[in-house]
C-alpha cells in the first residue's frame, strides 16, 4: 500500500501540487482560484489529444451502428467469433472503442491529487514537498476574487458544476441520439441509461460538491466549460469532413 501511495505522490500529486503552487506565485496578487482556473487549462490541454481521440472514436462507433449489430446479429450464438470479428471490424476501420474511456480514467487519480492540494494549500507544512526551484509562498490566501474561500464548501460553485454537467450530458445525448433515431426509433438500453444518467449525474455532483473544498467545484466548473468547447469544436470539425 504504501508503495502504490509513493507512487500516487510522485506521478500526480506532487507534480500537481507544485504546477499549482508556480500558478499561485506569477499570478499578481496570489489569487488561488486563478491559480486552479490555470492549472485545470493545463491538464485539460495536455489531456486534449486523448479527449480529441476519444470524441472521434465515439463519432465512429455512432456511425458504425449498423454494421456492429449485424456482426452481434450474425454470431448471436458465438460469442468467441463474435469477440473475433468484432476486433477485425475495429482494427479494419481503425476504431479504439477504449480511447474514449482515458481521459476519463486519468481524471479520476487528478481529482484526487487536486482534492489533496486544495486541502494541503491551508497547512503551510504541506509546503515542504515543492520542488527546490518552486519558490515557497510560506502562506497561501485560499481565496478567489477576495470573495470566495476555497478552502471551505461553496453552494454556488457545487450547484454550478451539477448545472454545467448537466449541459454537458444534454449537448452529447443530443447529438447521440438524433444520429440514432435516424436509424433506429426504438430506444434500446444503453440510450435509455444514457438518458438517466444525464440526469443522475449532475445531482450527485452537486451533492458531493457540496461537501467539499470549494476548489474542487471550480475545478469542475472550468474542466466542464473546457469539455463542452472542446467537443463542440472537434464535432464541427468532423462535420466539415465527412
Amino acid at each position: 500500500m504504501e508503495l502504490i501511495t509513493g507512487i500516487f505522490n510522485d506521478l500526480f500529486y506532487r507534480p500537481l501540487f507544485n504546477i499549482l503552487i508556480f500558478f499561485y506565485n506569477i499570478i499578481p496578487g496570489h489569487d488561488f482560484g486563478i491559480a486552479i482556473i490555470l492549472i485545470t487549462l493545463f491538464i485539460r490541454l495536455i489531456l486534449f489529444p486523448l479527449s480529441k481521440k476519444g470524441i472521434k472514436s465515439r463519432k465512429a462507433m455512432e456511425g458504425f451502428q449498423p454494421k456492429i449489430k449485424e456482426i452481434q446479429k450474425k454470431y448471436k450464438d458465438n460469442k468467441e467469433e463474435q469477440s473475433r470479428q468484432m476486433m477485425n471490424f475495429y482494427k479494419e476501420n481503425k476504431i479504439n472503442p477504449a480511447s474514449g474511456c482515458l481521459p476519463i480514467l486519468i481524471q479520476f487519480p487528478v481529482l484526487i491529487a487536486l482534492y489533496r492540494a486544495f486541502r494541503a494549500v491551508i497547512n503551510p507544512s504541506s509546503l515542504s514537498v515543492l520542488y527546490p526551484f518552486i519558490k515557497n509562498p510560506g502562506a497561501i490566501n485560499a481565496f478567489f476574487l477576495g470573495i470566495v474561500d476555497l478552502s471551505l464548501p461553496n453552494s454556488f460553485l457545487a450547484i454550478l458544476a451539477g448545472l454545467l454537467q448537466f449541459v454537458q450530458s444534454k449537448i452529447m445525448f443530443k447529438e447521440s441520439s438524433s444520429r440514432a433515431q435516424s436509424k433506429d426509433k426504438k430506444m434500446n438500453i444503453q440510450k435509455s441509461m444514457g438518458r438517466q444518467m444525464t440526469y443522475f449525474m449532475p445531482i450527485i455532483t452537486v451533492f458531493i460538491a457540496l461537501k467539499l473544498p470549494a476548489g474542487l467545484p471550480l475545478y469542475w466548473v472550468i474542466t466542464t466549460l473546457f469539455g463542452i468547447g472542446e467537443y463542440l469544436l472537434v464535432n464541427r470539425k468532423i462535420i466539415k469532413t465527412t
